[in-house]
C-alpha cells in the first residue's frame, strides 16, 4: 500500500512541478516584476511539495527579511523545500547541477547563484551575484557545508562560500535544521536524509512512503554574524549552528 501511495505522491509531484514552471515559463513575458513573480512560483512550489509529502514544519526563532544571507547545514534536498516554504529567497547551488537534465534549467531560472568550488577564480564571480540578488532585494541562502549529511553532527563550513561575506562585512543569519519521523517509521536519517549513495528518485520515492509524513524543524539565531575573517566567520556560524542542532535519529 505504501508503495502505491508513494506512486501516487511522486506523479504529483512531477506533475505539479511541470505545472509551475510551464506557468512561470509563459507568464514570464507579460509580468513586469520577474523577481517576485519567480519568488512567487518558488515559493508555491515548495508549499506544494509539503503538502504532498505531508511535510509538517516547526519554525523556532524570527526567520530573517529579504534581503538577507543566511548559511544552514545540509541534510537533504528537501532542506530547499523546508526553507523555501519558510523564507523568500535563493539557494548558492554546486556548478554541477546547473547541468543536469532539464532540473539544472529550472534551478537556473529560479534565481540559484552557482559557484564552482573547484576553481578559485569563480568565488568572486559567485559572491558579486550574491551580491546582485541581495541588491534586489532577495534572501540569499546557502550550505557551506558543500554536501548533505547523515546528521549526527554538523560539518566544518567552507570558508571560501563565505569569503566576499568576509570582505564586505556583510551580516550574516544562520539557521539550524532537523528532521524527524513519526514512531514507527523509518529513521529521519535514512528516509529523509540523502547521503547514501542511491539516487535521488530512488531516495524521494522512499521518503514519499513515510504514510504519515514527518517533521522538519527550522531554528533561527538571534543575531547575524560579521566578521572581516573568513574562516573565523566560517568557524563561528559552524558553533552557532551546531548549539542549536539536534542530531537526526
Amino acid at each position: 500500500m505504501k508503495y502505491a501511495l508513494a506512486s501516487v505522491r511522486l506523479a504529483l509531484f512531477v506533475t505539479s512541478t511541470f505545472a509551475l514552471y510551464s506557468t512561470w515559463f509563459v507568464l514570464r513575458f507579460a509580468i513586469p516584476n520577474k523577481v517576485y513573480w519567480r519568488q512567487l512560483v518558488f515559493g508555491a512550489w515548495a508549499r506544494n511539495f509539503a503538502r504532498i509529502a505531508r511535510m509538517r514544519i516547526e519554525v523556532n526563532g524570527e526567520p530573517p527579511h529579504a534581503p538577507y544571507f543566511l548559511v544552514s547545514n545540509h541534510l537533504s534536498y528537501v532542506d530547499i523545500m523546508a526553507i523555501r516554504a519558510v523564507l523568500t529567497g535563493v539557494f548558492v547551488a554546486k556548478a554541477e547541477i546547473r547541468g543536469w537534465p532539464l532540473a539544472g534549467r529550472i534551478v537556473r531560472d529560479m534565481g540559484a547563484v552557482f559557484i564552482d568550488r573547484t576553481r578559485r577564480r569563480d568565488i568572486p564571480r559567485a559572491g558579486a551575484e550574491v551580491i546582485e540578488r541581495l541588491n534586489d532585494g532577495e534572501g540569499v541562502i546557502v550550505f557551506p557545508e558543500g554536501t548533505s549529511t547523515k546528521g549526527e553532527d554538523v560539518l566544518p563550513f567552507n570558508s571560501s562560500f563565505l569569503e566576499f561575506a568576509a570582505k564586505t562585512d556583510l551580516p550574516v543569519s544562520y539557521l539550524s535544521l532537523t528532521y524527524r519521523t513519526d514512531p514507527g517509521d523509518g529513521p529521519a536519517s535514512t528516509m529523509i536524509c540523502w547521503w547514501e549513495d542511491i539516487s535521488f528518485m530512488a531516495h524521494l520515492f522512499r521518503l514519499l512512503t513515510l504514510w504519515r509524513g514527518f517533521t522538519a524543524v527550522l531554528t533561527f539565531g538571534e543575531e547575524p554574524v560579521v566578521n572581516p575573517d573568513r574562516k573565523l566567520l566560517a568557524d563561528e556560524l559552524r558553533q552557532k549552528v551546531r548549539e542549536r542542532f539536534v542530531p537526526v535519529i
